[in-house]
């Protein structure tokens, strides 16, 4: 698979909130580092990471523009309550080893009409 295909695979699983399939796009010690917590170390964490958010709200990622630049492909997003945001993807051997995320997390959880937690994540 092409890496810009990794991205968009990845964008399907995360619109059916298929974590299983999510999963099997990163490598095993991969991180995923969503800007509003702490990195996600490795693919147990990154599993536990998708199954809190998908637990609390209904996520869609809607692509506005996927750049790539190789190994390096970053995802534009909105969702459907307007929400923007940017993924970054370092991809090796067909599988992402490192994520980065960036959005407003509070304008997140209004959308979602979810209370602002004391703290946004505790996976360890």
């Amino acid at each position: 698979m092409k890496n810009r295909e990794v991205v968009e695979k990845w964008v399907e699983c995360f619109n059916r909130a298929d974590i299983d399939g999510l999963c099997e796009l990163y490598h095993q010690d991969a991180i995923n580092h969503q800007v509003v917590t702490e990195p996600s170390n490795g693919l147990e964490e990154i599993r536990k990471l998708f199954e809190i958010e998908f637990g609390r709200a209904k996520m869609v990622c809607q692509v506005q523009k996927i750049h790539d630049a190789g190994d390096w492909i970053i995802l534009e997003w909105s969702d459907p309550a307007g929400l923007r945001g940017c993924g970054i993807f370092h991809i090796i051997d067909s599988r992402i080893a490192y994520q980065r995320g960036y959005f407003d997390q509070l304008s997140f959880f209004r959308s979602q009409g979810l209370g602002i937690p004391d703290e946004y994540l505790n996976l360890r």
